[in-house]
């Protein structure tokens, strides 16, 4: 595929945040003149955006309506932006070209790419997909839903590097060029359904990683995941499984305190499970997702054993702090949904101390409560949630239930002032942050921060 050229082409960029602004300076970069909109006001006179003038981006801030739609060629959302929203639904009517940020990406290299996602494990898989990548000593890029934009880092790589990206359905839903030489998707539960509005819609986008494959690249499904399994019906690459379950046909497994490796018709052993760093049932799928991409990528499966060994995991994801007193801290603060939050818990065998809630996605809370009444023993709630959570967790039967109000401070002393060895505390919300935080990344820096000054 050539590099585009968007000399001559007038793209309007919604949405100025991490995505946005990788998109927009890209475009301008390849010769696109581009309007960079965001609805929130922002002072064109100060850094970036200072800098985006200079590229001669045009910036429009505190206003989101129709009328920037005039001679434009090029419509690219944001992920956080509904197509829903009403520009975008007029940009359809007038059958506009809509492009993911990804889409320009893809648009501007040629370097291979291996495409992650999933409702939960996404990031640790990524990130540890691209470890095994750079040990093996190719160049490597990793970003997309990670906190990196594609855009502005896959200009210029050579076609032997490697993009690791990690994609959200939000990304997914109006990606039209991606072609990923391998690709995951590592489970489908219930998320995001204020977006998407049924589990079937959700399901399809992030099926969408799998578009434009070719007979000779990967397909790499979760076969414990009925949902996952039946995409194999429907992709053209070839197909390879996951599974904690027992062996699959191709693909790799735990069985016996092993995880396997079956490919071409033999077996290798990749590790003992007892040996790996990483807590959890959900983080083994990760080292079997990874392995099995690194391996079609043409890892060695030594230098695949060595990653494994050495990697720590990712900030946020049952990170732990430190232990006070015989009792570890543990930060999940990625624990954005409720079956997320359930695989943190399914880690343990017991004696937590979870401090939970925030912004309420209003998803079932019914299997997250019988594990919470299983292995929790004081429930700490936060957030705008603590009501509905307090009322599912009496109904299943917890019987120490403390509301916190909105005080992660307030939480962290309270389980600080019950907490006895063996237990450990927890903090895996199950909800977003957006009530009390920016995100889940400066609520886990809040949690971190107080329990380091304790």
């Amino acid at each position: 595929m050539s590099i585009m050229d968007f000399s001559g082409k007038r793209v309007l960029v919604l949405g100025a945040g991490i995505s946005g602004r990788s998109a927009a300076v890209a475009i301008a970069q390849h010769g696109g003149t581009v309007l960079l909109n965001d609805a929130k006001l922002q002072d064109i006179a100060e850094e970036p955006w200072k800098g985006f003038t200079e590229l001669g981006i045009q910036c429009v801030f505190g206003t989101q309506d129709i009328s920037l739609l005039a001679d434009v060629d090029i419509v690219v959302p944001s992920p956080v932006i509904s197509l829903d929203m009403d520009i975008l639904q007029e940009a359809k009517k007038r059958h506009m070209l809509i492009w993911s940020e990804v889409d320009v990406a893809c648009q501007l290299t040629n370097a291979t790419i291996l495409g992650v996602t999933g409702t939960n494990g996404k990031t640790t898989t990524t990130t540890l997909l691209g470890e095994m990548i750079k040990a093996a000593g190719r160049q490597t890029v990793v970003g997309g839903n990670i906190g990196i934009g594609l855009s502005e880092h896959v200009m210029d790589l050579p076609n032997t590097a490697v993009v690791v990206a990690e994609l959200s359905s939000f990304q997914l839903e109006c990606t039209h060029f991606l072609h990923a030489k391998g690709a995951t998707v590592l489970n489908i539960t219930p998320d995001h359904l204020e977006r998407h509005h049924t589990m079937e819609a959700y399901a399809a986008a992030k099926e969408r990683i799998f578009q434009n494959q070719e007979k000779t690249d990967a397909a790499v499904l979760n076969y414990d995941d009925t949902r996952v399994r039946e995409m194999a019906a429907h992709v053209v690459g070839q197909v390879y499984y996951f599974s904690t379950e027992g062996p699959v046909p191709e693909g790799a497994f735990y069985e016996n305190n092993q995880l396997v490796i079956r490919h071409n018709g033999a077996d290798m052993v990749i590790c003992q499970a007892d040996t790996l760093p990483l807590l959890g049932k959900h983080n083994i799928q990760n080292y079997l997702a990874a392995t099995v991409l690194a391996l079609v990528a043409g890892v060695p499966l030594d230098t695949i054993r060595q990653v494994i060994m050495n990697f720590s995991g990712v900030e946020h994801r049952l990170e732990k702090v430190r232990v006070i007193h015989g009792v570890p801290y543990y930060n999940d603060s990625k624990g954005t949904n409720v079956d997320a939050s359930i695989k943190a818990l399914e880690a343990f065998s017991g004696n937590l101390i979870l401090i939970a809630g925030g912004h309420d996605k209003m998803t079932s809370l019914d299997e997250f409560m019988k594990l919470v009444k299983e292995k929790v023993d004081t429930l700490l709630l936060i957030g705008e949630a603590s009501s509905r959570f307090a009322q599912a967790a009496q109904a299943a039967g917890v019987k120490d239930i403390r509301l916190m109000g909105n005080s992660m401070e307030r939480a962290i002393m309270e389980a600080r002032s019950i907490a006895k060895a063996p237990q450990a505390v927890v903090l895996s919300p199950a909800c977003s942050s957006f009530d009390m935080y920016d995100n889940y990344e400066q609520r886990g820096r809040v949690f971190k921060g107080i329990v380091n000054a304790l």
